[in-house]
C-alpha cells in the first residue's frame, strides 16, 4: 500500500484522513496510534503488524479498505453499489453509510476482540467446492467445514488445527495444495455460534443509518434488505460460508458489470477473474489510481472527474483476514 500512498495523493489525503478517524476512535483501547505508524515512512510489515496488539492487523485493513474506497469516490463519484466479503463486510457497510468511519473502526476492533475466542485455523486448498468437500468428510475430520470459496481454484476450510493438518495431508496426498493460513483463528465455522451473538450485540449497539446503496454480501449472497437485522447478518460471517462466485452472478444479474476491488490486494479481483466466464464483468485491482478517462474534465483542483463506477468492492485479502 506505501507505493500506492507515494503515487497518489488522492488516495494518501483519504489515508489521513481515515486512519486519524480510526486512531481517535479506539483511543484508550490498548493500540497504538496507526496513522503514523502505517503513513509514516517506514510502514510496518504484515508480520509487524499481527505481532501488535489485539486488533491493530484488522484496523489496519478497514483503514486501507475505507481510504481506497475514499479515494475512488473521491475522483469518480459515489458507488452504485457495494460488495463485502468476510470482514470486508464492516468496510462495505462503512462506505454505504450504515455508521461513520469512526463507528466502523469500532466495530472492526470489536470482532478484533470475538476473534481472539474462536478456537481452530484455516486453511486454504487449491480445489473447488466439491473437492474440499470431499477431503473433509471423513471421520477424523468431522470437525472441519468449507468457510470461503473463492473460485474453482480455491477454497477455504475452518476448524480445529489438528484435524486441519489431517486434511492437509490428505490433501497433499491426492496432489491438492494446502496452505495454513496465517491466522490464529477460525471463523465461517457453525461451532462459532456464542461467538457470532457477541458481535452482533456490539454491531447492533452501533447502527446509525440505512445504507445509501445497495451492500452486498458474499455470505448471504446477495444484497441486505431493509428488513434485514444488520448485526445478526453481520455476525453470520462466523458461522456461514461465504461463497464469492455465487455473489458475483447475482451482482452481474442485477445489472453490475464492473467492479474496483477496494483494499490492499488483488487476491479478490485475481479470484473474481477466474470465477465470471469472460466478458460478463470487469475487474480491476485495488489501488491503482485511476487515470482520467480521454475527454474527462478537470476542476480547479486538478483532480479528474468522471461518471461515478460502479461497485467498489472494499474486500481484504484471504491471506491477511477471513474472506467472510
Amino acid at each position: 500500500m506505501s507505493a500506492a500512498l507515494d503515487a497518489d495523493d488522492v488516495l494518501r489525503r483519504a489515508a489521513a484522513e481515515v486512519f486519524e478517524a480510526v486512531d481517535a476512535a479506539v483511543a484508550g483501547r490498548g493500540l497504538p496510534a496507526l496513522a503514523p505508524w502505517l503513513l509514516g515512512s517506514s510502514p510496518p510489515s504484515t508480520r509487524e503488524l499481527a505481532r501488535a496488539a489485539t486488533g491493530a492487523e484488522q484496523l489496519a485493513l478497514y483503514g486501507a479498505t475505507v481510504s481506497a474506497h475514499e479515494a475512488l469516490a473521491s475522483r469518480f463519484g459515489e458507488p452504485a453499489g457495494v460488495l463485502g466479503v468476510s470482514f470486508g463486510e464492516i468496510a462495505a457497510l462503512t462506505s454505504a453509510g450504515v455508521w461513520t468511519v469512526a463507528d466502523g473502526a469500532r466495530v472492526a476492533h470489536d470482532l478484533a476482540r470475538v476473534l481472539t475466542t474462536c478456537p481452530g485455523g484455516l486453511t486454504l486448498l487449491s480445489c473447488d467446492e466439491s473437492t474440499a468437500a470431499a477431503l473433509v468428510a471423513h471421520d477424523d475430520t468431522a470437525g472441519v467445514t468449507v468457510a470461503c470459496v473463492n473460485d474453482a481454484t480455491e477454497t477455504v476450510v475452518s476448524g480445529p488445527v489438528p484435524e486441519l493438518a489431517r486434511v492437509e495431508r490428505r490433501a497433499l496426498r491426492t496432489g491438492t495444495t494446502a496452505t495454513r493460513l496465517r491466522l490464529p483463528f477460525s471463523s465461517h465455522h457453525p461451532a462459532l455460534e456464542r461467538q457470532a451473538g457477541r458481535f452482533a450485540e456490539a454491531v447492533r449497539a452501533r447502527l446509525r443509518a440505512s445504507p445509501r446503496c445497495p451492500v452486498y454480501s458474499a455470505v448471504a449472497g446477495g444484497p441486505y434488505t431493509a428488513h434485514d437485522d444488520l448485526g445478526a447478518r453481520l455476525s453470520d460471517c462466523l458461522t456461514r460460508p461465504a461463497r464469492l462466485p455465487a455473489v458475483l452472478d447475482r451482482l452481474v444479474t442485477d445489472g453490475f458489470t464492473s467492479f474496483y476491488e477496494a483494499g490492499p490486494g488483488t487476491a479478490l479481483t485475481r479470484s473474481a477473474c477466474r470465477a465470471m466466464p469472460f466478458g460478463r464483468a470487469t475487474f480491476s485491482s485495488p489501488l491503482a489510481a485511476p487515470r482520467p478517462r480521454p475527454g474527462t474534465a478537470r476542476p480547479e483542483n486538478g483532480e479528474p472527474t468522471a461518471p461515478p463506477l460502479p461497485p467498489v468492492a472494499p474486500v481484504p485479502p484471504a491471506e491477511s483476514g477471513p474472506r467472510s
